[in-house]
């Protein structure tokens, strides 16, 4: 198989583990950057995780080699050097290795905050607060991969009509949402379905972006 089609592979991998994850955190009751419960029950939910917060977290680590090698898979695709329009996918690998670097600290704090809640409640506030916002502030990574990705692909014709205009849509929403993080230092904010609804595009554009890059 091309190193395009395994790219896509990557792609469809991605969406696979982060519903997965995702899945796994609500039915546990996992606490979340974005609940919107007090202080002291999220302390408490997370002084009582134990073991279940480390299952889930196993397989993260594939969705980030996953996003890596679709976007790698992109970039051969639409940027071969020089300064064309093809140069912005550069601007979408950017994103898609920030949103991996944010995220994992994302992931590491909740581990943090577990210790704390166990340890020292006092410290859950701060720890509480810095995972909302830099949860919030990493939408803007993924607005940048597809506002890159996007640009690069539309101009190229990789990607329909309509994907593009779902991957703008997409970014703008994100973006929005990003803006709105120093508000969500407490749990969930008004802008909160606005980040929801551009994470779902973003699933869905990769999920055709993956299928595109399996058939060239």
């Amino acid at each position: 198989m091309s190193f395009t089609g395994i790219a896509g592979l990557g792609g469809l991998g991605f969406v696979l583990v982060a519903i997965t994850v995702n899945v796994v955190y609500v039915r546990a009751r996992l606490p979340l950057p974005v609940s919107d419960k007090d202080l002291e029950a999220i302390t408490d939910d997370f002084a009582a995780v134990g073991d279940a917060l480390k299952r889930p977290s196993v397989i993260v680590p594939a969705s980030w080699l996953c996003a890596t090698v679709f976007a790698a898979g992109l970039l051969s695709e639409l940027w071969s050097g020089g300064s064309g329009p093809g140069a912005w996918a550069l601007v979408g690998f950017a994103g898609v290795l920030l949103q991996n670097a944010t995220f994992t600290c994302v992931e590491a704090l909740r581990f943090g905050m577990a210790a704390a809640a166990a340890r020292d409640r006092g410290s859950v506030a701060g720890l509480w607060g810095l995972s909302n916002v830099l949860f919030g502030f990493n939408q803007v990574f993924l607005a940048i991969a597809l506002l890159g990705f996007t640009a690069a692909g539309s101009t190229a014709g990789l990607f329909p009509t309509w994907q593009t205009w779902l991957g703008y849509g997409s970014a703008a929403l994100l973006f929005a949402a990003s803006s709105a993080a120093p508000y969500n230092v407490g749990g969930t904010n008004r802008f909160a379905p606005v980040g929801l609804i551009g994470w779902l595009g973003w699933i869905i554009w990769i999920v055709s972006g993956s299928v595109t890059l399996i058939r060239l």
